[in-house]
């Protein structure tokens, strides 16, 4: 068990969807820890010393993948703890969430100049939309998602990314240090069995940004993919992770109560990231990612 643990978690990069069953592992991948822990508790209480012998070798395979994230960027010229230009924050905040209007007030409050809402639902959009309008001088929405913005907007880009119907959304913003081509986007569910959807989203996604002509890109939202998802890739290849980029450990986001995965992101191109945080969820089952940016 502790081999085959191993082969796992080191190969988890490679593994198939496997009707949604290999996304899933890859997604919850950090929480293997749990079984390693798991494998020794049983060799200690059986007195299986070679067993436990050999649980070491998943021990130090998790500790390989995942050690270097836990561990904090030193302060290096790609400026990590330097003071930000901007700060972005993004969430998903819950299409049943009892108080849209504190999880939006939260938002404004962390000192975001742009921030990026998803799951604005007939039940909760209006109060969180009502709550940022008054917060923010500029906006703009498509369906379920939307940006809020203390520097002009340019004209906004409805994206279906292969829903079949606009979630996601592209709007030039106007920064006095140079204009950003800001995307705002919320993927397809995954579920048992169904990860075509999302796939195919993320697909369309990478190919737009890498297409995209403008040297600054920022995409923010609920991408309903974790960073050790192999799809994942598709973005990394031509976008920088804000978690990854700090480190200091995994920013869980989901489910907001105990979250267990990170599906919410915040990924730059051509801006250098100074810091990573998760804040409240303000009633919703996500909490937040704010995160700060340099030019």
């Amino acid at each position: 068990m502790a081999l085959l643990l191993s082969l796992a978690v080191w190969f988890a990069p490679h593994a198939p969807s496997w009707q949604g069953l290999g996304t899933g592992w890859n997604s919850f991948l950090p929480w293997s820890a749990v079984l390693v822990a798991l494998l020794a508790v049983l060799a200690l209480v059986r007195r299986a010393w070679w067993g436990l012998a050999a649980v070491l070798v998943p021990a130090l395979v998790w500790s390989a993948v995942f050690v270097p994230q836990l561990l904090p960027r030193p302060a290096e010229a790609n400026g990590v703890g330097a003071a930000p230009d901007l700060l972005v924050a993004t969430q998903n905040i819950g299409a049943t969430n009892p108080r849209p209007g504190a999880a939006a007030d939260a938002l404004a409050a962390s000192g975001a100049g742009l921030v990026a809402v998803q799951e604005l639902s007939s039940t909760t959009g209006a109060a969180a939309q009502q709550q940022l309008d008054g917060a923010y001088p500029h906006q703009s929405t498509v369906g379920t998602v939307g940006l809020w913005s203390n520097w002009d907007l340019g004209n906004t880009q409805q994206l279906e990314l292969g829903l079949g119907w606009a979630r996601a959304l592209r709007v030039p913003v106007e920064h006095p240090l140079g204009e950003i081509a800001v995307y705002v986007v919320h993927l397809a569910s995954v579920r048992p069995g169904d990860t075509a959807a999302r796939d195919a989203g993320l697909t369309e996604l990478a190919a737009l940004v890498a297409a995209d002509p403008a040297p600054r890109v920022l995409v923010l939202g609920d991408l309903n993919t974790a960073g050790t998802d192999p799809r994942f890739g598709d973005l990394t290849g031509e976008l920088t992770d804000s978690r990854i980029a700090t480190g200091g450990g995994f920013g869980f986001t989901w489910p907001a109560g105990l979250p267990l995965t990170r599906p919410d992101h915040v990924l730059v191109r051509g801006l250098a990231v100074t810091s990573d945080s998760v804040l409240d969820a303000g009633g919703s089952d996500h909490r937040a990612v704010l995160a700060g940016l340099r030019f």
